[in-house]
């Protein structure tokens, strides 16, 4: 008798056991489909107020070029205004960090780089953010090469003029950028090492003010955007030497790239969208929409090919596609940049 009814109390047990882990399951699936309906609901009705993009560089370079770019159209595309704010330094560190730490709503991305985004992870011992997973990546917007420019009486018209003088006056000449980390820093530490030259960096908050000491002789050079280097190449206000690209840049076309002076030397630059972290998938697919179809836009287009930034084609704007090319492009460059022996903490 008394085994009998431990049996039956055992199957009684078991039984319940079954039911709450039924109970359990269905409640997890229940839960998880009231999330995607609920994000979905939130993706429908979003945006429903302004949303900011964060250039993290100061006005006037080139990521505060392209922000703006993207902007006037993201507005126009999501039907809410598209405010630009500008938090400087460190390199475009400190601005990228403010949205890694945003709430994961969708109002708030940042214009990244290869310098915030991707050379950042080398450059630092303790870099402020894990580009891979402290950012939800939203899409590629443009790519492009490097200009290095001098004052306009730089004693050297050609690189290889260039790189005898730099070679030889190694404890004087001095170069500029828009921070520690930023692209036009990493660019020159590249070139720097190319080079085997070790030279004095002087960094500064935005590619603006740079570009201002560059002019005034204050400093010797810069690998700047064509997108800001342009204007002041055409008006004889800096020298342009070489591109740093494959070919030359359709902007800059008198202008020879470093390979055809001599020089193995190559080094693309690219501009992209982030988000915060686990901001929900709708929201994330609602944006990138809304940002293929802004660079599309034929006003857009053509300001970007004004200021000599390819677009990035249709098949290469995904959120999907970025994060993997963000990931490639950091394991691609953290050899070569600390092979450079070059950290900024």
């Amino acid at each position: 008798m008394t085994a009998d009814i431990k049996r039956r109390e055992g199957e009684q047990g078991n039984t319940m056991f079954v039911l709450r882990t039924f109970d359990w399951l269905r409640l997890s699936v229940l839960g998880c489909a009231l999330l995607a309906i609920t994000q979905t609901a939130a993706a429908q009705s979003f945006p429903s107020r302004p949303l900011t993009l964060v250039v993290p560089f100061a006005a006037g370079g080139p990521s505060d070029v392209a922000g703006r770019i993207v902007a006037q159209g993201l507005s126009e595309k999501l039907g809410q205004q598209v405010v630009v704010e500008n938090p400087a330094g460190a390199g475009g560190t400190l601005g990228s960090l403010r949205v890694a730490k945003a709430p994961p709503d969708g109002y708030q991305f940042v214009i990244g780089n290869s310098g915030t985004h991707a050379w950042s992870q080398a450059l630092y011992k303790k870099p402020p953010y894990n580009t891979v997973t402290d950012f939800a990546a939203l899409g590629l917007v443009v790519e492009a090469p490097r200009v290095i420019i001098t004052p306009k009486n730089f004693p050297a018209n050609t690189l290889p003029e260039f790189i005898a003088y730099v070679k030889a006056n190694q404890s004087t000449v001095k170069y500029g950028s828009a921070g520690a980390g930023s692209a036009s820093h990493v660019s020159c530490i590249l070139l720097n090492a190319a080079l085997g030259v070790d030279i004095v960096h002087i960094p500064y908050r935005g590619l603006g003010p740079a570009m201002q000491d560059l002019i005034a002789g204050r400093i010797d050079y810069m690998c700047d955007s064509p997108s800001t280097s342009r204007p002041q190449i055409e008006t004889n206000n800096v020298k342009a030497i070489a591109t740093t690209g494959a070919k030359r840049t359709s902007v800059l076309p008198v202008v020879p790239t470093a390979r055809e002076q001599g020089l193995d030397f190559e080094v693309m630059t690219w501009q992209g969208l982030f988000l915060p972290k686990d901001t929900p998938d709708p929201i994330v697919r609602h944006l990138n929409q809304a940002l293929s179809a802004t660079l599309d836009l034929p006003f857009v287009r053509e300001r970007f090919k004004a200021v000599g930034e390819d677009v990035a084609p249709a098949e290469r704007r995904s959120p999907e596609y970025f994060a993997k090319f963000v990931a490639a492009e950091i394991d691609k460059w953290s050899g070569p940049i600390k092979a450079s022996g070059v950290s900024v903490d």
